[in-house]
């Protein structure tokens, strides 16, 4: 007979099975998840360069272009009762663009340095997340159940965008150590938080947001290494081809998702356990 266990605070397993039958709206946490995840943290950081730069609209008018995006992604994300590949990941790529932009707006157009940028979008993400649990007693991506809940996933998914993006531009344009060894330091990150969770008991839920937040300085590292010119430490791709790149392959492998629903947990698996209001297989 199957044990399922629930930390205090946290939804009974038949609410939480029944929740997530109906309406969870965010996908199962597997290897194609963080694939698409540090893709398009590059799509952001090229994607934003390339309007701004290439297409010329210029920093404020390629941030309203891209929160316009982002605003119609969201309505439609909103307005599905399921995991959709399609409009999640859309918002996904959307809100990476916008999240780059507003860290770069702050620093380019107000004049507000690196280092309180990252401090400042650090406290905001923390009381993200102080008030997200205070209202839902939860941080589980496996619970995205309500509306609510679902506002306080975005604004922690935004933030982390900018958080992340001030971050990775703190460590490889002020510490200036190249994109290479930027990637490196990020990548290396993050085996560190898989190993602290596999090995060292780091729960579930803040070892998923510390490897999120840092997968968007990772894809920025690989985006700006791939784009940037030969003499800058770049392949010199630019940030069209890039972005092109990047792209397709997001949408080949979102097509694959719907097609196959390999990340869908709209129907509970009996094989996942509800630990401290984590899923684990």
């Amino acid at each position: 007979m199957e044990t399922t266990t629930v930390a205090a605070g946290a939804p009974s397993p038949l609410r939480a099975s029944t929740a997530r039958q109906l309406l969870n709206k965010v996908p199962e946490v597997t290897l194609y998840f963080w694939i698409i995840k540090i893709l398009a943290t590059t799509v952001g950081e090229t994607a934003a360069d390339y309007l701004n730069e290439t297409v010329g609209l210029g920093l404020s008018g390629t941030t309203l272009a891209a929160s316009v995006v982002l605003a119609i992604g969201l309505l439609f994300q909103f307005g599905t009762k399921k995991y959709v590949p399609g409009i999640y990941w859309f918002a996904v790529v959307a809100i990476s663009i916008v999240g780059t932009l507003i860290t770069d707006t702050m620093v380019d157009s107000f004049g507000i340095s690196l280092v309180t940028s990252t401090i400042g979008f650090a406290i905001a993400l923390t009381a993200t997340f102080g008030v997200w649990y205070r209202s839902e007693r939860t941080l589980s991506i496996h619970t995205i159940v309500t509306s609510r809940r679902e506002g306080f996933y975005w604004l922690t998914v935004l933030f982390t965008f900018a958080l992340g993006t001030a971050t990775g531009d703190l460590l490889a344009e002020k510490v200036n150590i190249g994109y290479v060894a930027s990637a490196a330091v990020f990548g290396g990150a993050i085996a560190v938080v898989y190993l602290a969770h596999l090995r060292f008991g780091l729960k579930a839920i803040p070892a998923f947001w510390i490897a999120y937040v840092l997968t968007r300085p990772l894809g920025a590292s690989i985006g700006d290494y791939l784009s940037q010119e030969k003499p800058d430490g770049g392949l010199g791709l630019g940030t069209t081809g890039t972005s092109l790149i990047f792209l397709s392959t997001i949408l080949a492998l979102v097509v694959f998702l719907t097609l196959t629903r390999r990340d869908a947990t709209e129907v509970m698996r009996p094989d996942l356990v509800v630990e401290d209001d984590a899923i684990t297989a």
